[in-house]
Formats: C-alpha cells, sequence, structure tokens
C-alpha cells in the first residue's frame, strides 16, 4: 500500500519536440494534512514510472528524481507513440492537458521505512525516511507551495500555444527566478528552520531538561538542513556577483505590426453534383462545338452555376467568388473532378475501403515469396535465407460509351432533361464497370480491358446457410496467409436483405449494421450491387491494383454517322447499317474513362455461386425451444 504527498506541478522547462518537462515534485512545507515530507530523506531508482492517478495500469511516461535540501526535482518525458490505440489516446491525453494548464499537479507514490516517520503536535507526520516508487499527475495537489514559473518554447514561438484543439490559446508566463530571488527564497527557508530549532531547545529548557531522544534527532536534522543551505546561499551569492558582470541593457525593440489575415470565400451552386459538367457539354452540342457561342448560350444558367460559361470564354477570364483561384484556367478540371465525384461513389471500385491506387504503365514490385527460419541451437549455424520478387504493370485501359439525343431534347432542355442525361451517364457508366469488375466470364484481352477479379479465382457453391458461408470464405484467406482484416464481401441487395432479416434466438439481429444498401460487421466491409447476381464475392482490397486518370472526357458531334447498336460490328462490313446524326436531327454524346485493374495473386479472391439465402420463418434464424413438458424440452 502506498502514501501519497502531493504538490502543484511546478514546471520549469516544457520541451514540444522531445515531449519532457522538469519541476519540482515536492517540497518539506507542511501541506493542507500538516505532513511534512524530507526530501533529503526519501530514497528511489531511477527512472521511475510516470502514471495517471496512481493508477498503475495508465503509465503515460517515465520520470528522473533529484533530492535536495529545499525540494525533490524531477525530469519526465512522455514518448510519442505512433501506432493508433489506447497508449497512445492515454499519453496524448496526459501531455494535451499538461499544456493546456489543466493537470496542476503532481503525487509522489510513497512508502515509510522503518523509524522513518514521527507524529507531530499538529497532528501531522513528519515523513524522514521513504521509499518513492513513482510519480503521478495529478488535478488536485495538497501542496501549494510551488507555482508554474515558465514555459520555455512558448516564450520562444510568440507565446501562444495551440492547446487540444481550435485557435493558438493566449498564456500568462511568470519569468524565471532571478539569483537574487532564489536567495531570498533560500534565506525564507533557513529562518524556518532556525525558528523551529529555537523552539525545540526553549521547550527543553522550559521543561529544565535535557533533549529527549527524538528532540534531539530532530534537532540534528534541521541542523544538517541549515548547513546545506549556508553552502548553497554561498554559492549562489558568487553566482549573482558573476552574473552582474556579464550585465547589458535590454534592447527595446518596438512592437511587431500584426497583418490582419483574410479568410477566401467561395460560393457554390445549388444544383445537383455534376450539372456543371453536363451543362457545359450540352451547350456545346447546342452550338455546333463553337466555344464563343457556347459560352453565350451557357449565360442562361449564370445565376446558378456561372463557372459553365465562364470556362467556355477565353483563357483569361474575370476573376469572381466562385472561381477557386481567380480565374483559374483550370476550372475545367475542377468540372470534370466533380461528375467523377459523382460517378465513383456509384460504383463497386468506389465503395471498397483500401485498394491499392497505383499508376499506369509503371512496374509495380510485389514480394512473392517470403524468407526461410527455424529454430537454432547454441554455437550452431544460422540458415541463410531470401525473399523472391516480381513486378506487374498496369496498362491504359478505357471505358467508352456514345449517348444519342435529339436535337429538340437538347436546344428545348429543362431541368427534367439534364437530370435525364446526367443520370444516363453515370448509371450507365457504373453498371458497366461493375459487371466487368465482378463477372467471372470477363477475361483480360491484351490492349482492350483487363481481366475481372473473379476470372480464375477459386470458388465454391452456396448453401442455405449463410453464416456458414461467410465463415467459409473467410477461413479461405486465413488458409492462406492472407490478412482478414478488412475483407470486402460484394452481393446482391436481395442477399443483403436477406441477411438483415435473419436474427438470433432471442430475437436481435444476427448481422447486425447490414441492410439492402450493405454495411459493415465485426470489421468487414458489405457492398451491394445488382451486378453480384447469386455470386458473393469476398476480396482482400490491399491485395487488388488499381488505376485511374481520375478524369471523364466527354465528346460530342452532330455529323457522324453511327452503328446504333450496343454490340458494334467490328471491323464492319458491307452489311453494317449506319445512321446519320444529321440526317436524323440528332447529337451524340461520347463519354470515356480510362481505368485499369488487377488480382495480385489468385487467392486475393474467393466467390460463392448460386447464392440465394432464405429470409427465416418467423423472422427468426433459431427456432426457440419450448418449456419443458413430461421432463424434456422439444420445438415444433
Amino acid at each position: 500500500m502506498l502514501d501519497r504527498a502531493y504538490a502543484l506541478l511546478s514546471i520549469k522547462a516544457l520541451d514540444t519536440e522531445r515531449r519532457t518537462i522538469t519541476g519540482l515534485a515536492s517540497t518539506p512545507t507542511p501541506d493542507r494534512s500538516g505532513d511534512i515530507f524530507e526530501p533529503l530523506g526519501a530514497t528511489f531508482t531511477n527512472p521511475l514510472p510516470l502514471l495517471l492517478h496512481h493508477d498503475r495500469e495508465r503509465p503515460v511516461g517515465r520520470v528522473t528524481l533529484t533530492a535536495r535540501a529545499d525540494a525533490i526535482a524531477f525530469e519526465a518525458t512522455l514518448p510519442k507513440v505512433a501506432e493508433p490505440g489506447a497508449v497512445r489516446d492515454r499519453v496524448d491525453e496526459a501531455w494535451h492537458s499538461i499544456k493546456a494548464g489543466l493537470m496542476t499537479g503532481v503525487s509522489i507514490g510513497f512508502r515509510p521505512l522503518a523509524d522513518g516517520v514521527k507524529q507531530l503536535a499538529s497532528g501531522g507526520m513528519h515523513l524522514l525516511r521513504t521509499e518513492i516508487c513513482e510519480l503521478s499527475l495529478v488535478t488536485v495537489p495538497a501542496n501549494m507551495e510551488t507555482t508554474i514559473q515558465t514555459i520555455k518554447h512558448l516564450a520562444a514561438s510568440g507565446r501562444t500555444s495551440p492547446g487540444v484543439s481550435g485557435p493558438p490559446r493566449k498564456l500568462k508566463l511568470m519569468a524565471k527566478q532571478t539569483p537574487a530571488e532564489h536567495i531570498s527564497a533560500l534565506e525564507k527557508k533557513r529562518t524556518e528552520l532556525t525558528e523551529r530549532i529555537s523552539a525545540i531547545l526553549d521547550t527543553a529548557a522550559d521543561e529544565g531538561a535535557t533533549l529527549d531522544e527524538d528532540g534531539a534527532k530532530e534537532h540534528d536534522e534541521l541542523m544538517e538542513q541549515v548547513k546545506r543551505i549556508d553552502a548553497d546561499l554561498a554559492r549562489w551569492r558568487e553566482h549573482e556577483k558573476a552574473q552582474a558582470t556579464k550585465a547589458a541593457p535590454v534592447e527595446h525593440r518596438p512592437p511587431a505590426i500584426q497583418i490582419p489575415t483574410y479568410q477566401r470565400i467561395s460560393v457554390k451552386p445549388n444544383v445537383p453534383q455534376g450539372m456543371p459538367f453536363v451543362r457545359k457539354a450540352m451547350a456545346l452540342l447546342v452550338c455546333h462545338g463553337n466555344t464563343y457561342e457556347a459560352a453565350e448560350y451557357a449565360k442562361r444558367w449564370d445565376d446558378s452555376t456561372p463557372e459553365v460559361s465562364l470556362s467556355l470564354k477565353a483563357a483569361i477570364a474575370p476573376g469572381t467568388t466562385t472561381d477557386a483561384t481567380w480565374a483559374s484556367p483550370l476550372i475545367n478540371q475542377t468540372m470534370v473532378n466533380d461528375f467523377v465525384e459523382l460517378l465513383r461513389p456509384a460504383t463497386i471500385l468506389g465503395k471498397i475501403p483500401g485498394l491499392r491506387n497505383v499508376p499506369f504503365n509503371c512496374k509495380i514490385p510485389m514480394q512473392t515469396a517470403g524468407g526461410t527460419y527455424g529454430w537454432v541451437g547454441e554455437a550452431k549455424p544460422k540458415p541463410l535465407t531470401k525473399l523472391a520478387f516480381s513486378s506487374d504493370t498496369l496498362g491504359v485501359t478505357k471505358v467508352a460509351g456514345i449517348i444519342v439525343l435529339t436535337e429538340e431534347l437538347v436546344r428545348f432542355s429543362n431541368p427534367k432533361a439534364e437530370e435525364l442525361v446526367r443520370a444516363d451517364m453515370v448509371a450507365g457508366i457504373a453498371q458497366f464497370l461493375d459487371s466487368q469488375f465482378i463477372d467471372p466470364a470477363v477475361a483480360a484481352v491484351a490492349g482492350v480491358n483487363p481481366a475481372s477479379i473473379t476470372n480464375g479465382a477459386p470458388t465454391a457453391a452456396a448453401t442455405t446457410n449463410p453464416l456458414a458461408d461467410i465463415l467459409g470464405l473467410i477461413n479461405h484467406f486465413a488458409t492462406n496467409m492472407i490478412p482478414v482484416g478488412g475483407l470486402t464481401f460484394i452481393l446482391s441487395p436481395t442477399n443483403a436483405l436477406a441477411l438483415s432479416f435473419r436474427t438470433t434466438i432471442d430475437g436481435s439481429p444476427e448481422f447486425p449494421g447490414i441492410d439492402v444498401t450493405g454495411g459493415n460487421y465485426r470489421g468487414m466491409t458489405f457492398i451491394t450491387s445488382n451486378t453480384a447476381t447469386t455470386n458473393v464475392v469476398a476480396l482482400q482490397p490491399s491485395l487488388i491494383l488499381y488505376a485511374d486518370d481520375g478524369g471523364v472526357t466527354i465528346d460530342a458531334s452532330r455529323e457522324a454517322s453511327l452503328q446504333m447498336d450496343s454490340a458494334p460490328m467490328s471491323p464492319a462490313d458491307a452489311t453494317t447499317v449506319y445512321v446519320s446524326l444529321f440526317q436524323t436531327n440528332s447529337v451524340a454524346l461520347r463519354a470515356e474513362r480510362f481505368i485499369n485493374w488487377k488480382r495480385v495473386t489468385t487467392n486475393a479472391v474467393k466467390y460463392l455461386t448460386a447464392a440465394a439465402w432464405p429470409s427465416p420463418t418467423g423472422g427468426t434464424a433459431l427456432v426457440a425451444a419450448e418449456p419443458a413438458k413430461n421432463g424434456r424440452a422439444h420445438k415444433d
């Protein structure tokens, strides 16, 4: 059982780079309980643990103590923990509390040694000999003698502190003690000790007796402290004289002029995401690609999307608050990104967290085998091992589609027509990418398209027990030494809905967090897509390479002749039928996106076939047993 002695946290230096604080942990001044802790009577073994509130299960750093006559000094370091988790949160909380001035006290955890405690007449204890086991950061101190003196790193950086959160916080700083002030404190302490010595001797004289054993022992210890203080006073007076010879006049510097800062104001259109991109394409269609006429045509939308007409004008355009960087010529790219941001979440690729994004046409090194390790006896040779590596490249492949619209729809468009074009472009590209990504029948064609991630991957037939099926897929990755953390499952909305209906015997959901749109279950992600049909695909995202240029290119034509077919003949022959856009008064909008993917290893993906998980009868996955009849439990 440890006792505790408290003091205000007296910070003499605070180093934000090393996260180190130094100061005083205890003084021999009586605390609020009337106890006196003798610094020179304390023993300890450095370094000691630095705890929070004397909780041995919550260490936050290491501390080194130094005992002297007037106090116990300490230097504590709180480590910088890189790995996220409870340890980093606890240490950061302690550090931020110290910096913000919320954690102002320290407490020594100690145990008295034999004959180390003397009862005082005031009711308190004089702790003469102790063993210190730990130092803790606390909020309520008992010893009020020490105070915050200075925080060096703040004075060097403008006397501000970032605090835990929010804008910089002004701190009131007190100057470090001068030699004269320190000498005055030592003299005050010496006076207190001599007065106590006089009181001991006066008591003995009044009683007409010699000092008893306890009185003599206390008298001798106090005299020893007086001698040490006298020695310290001699040193500090010499130091004060030396400092006086180095004194120099203080240079007066006028206060620095504070330059106000301003925040940029950005006004965003209140229109559906991706609409500026679609409106620009429609303006170019109506005006046959003439950018000047298209800019004039686009002015009809200036009340909601003025960036459309600005992007169609000359490169040097007037700056407005709607422009990100004062008439930036990159506004075209901004509108493309607006459309891609809308497209990505609509696709399976946009929903999978943790895919390895890599550039096109760059060699990507991959480890294919690890080293060999084993037990080695004493004085035996260690085995030599090696690693195996390979590399791969994702070439440039693209997805493209053409939308044909009538001249009337484009020219006399209203918000409904814009929504139609926007919705069709998003849905069309998303559906195609989803199907190509997980359809096992999609094989790679050099220079044309990548294989789906399920093409050639291991597979298994689904059962009517979804939990067993999911555990079977997880076991595949564990067996092949592939991390199961962050696994992603792709399934149809129907199968996801069946999982959400299943409940345990007590009526709680068997798969909490999953609904018809997918969700998360026990650290795994479930994504729904109609293109999954009756397959359930499990994959480790970190083993899927993914290249994407991040843009969608839109081209328009009125004079082309097209094969009005979703699977055009290539190469065309004499039987191919073409339709003239000019003759039918139509326009064609072509969208292209450069994208590619590849599975790193065969076992990075496994999928189930013919999955049609039934919803539980009566709303429960398990049927509860009825009360026992004739000594037996049964269920229908």
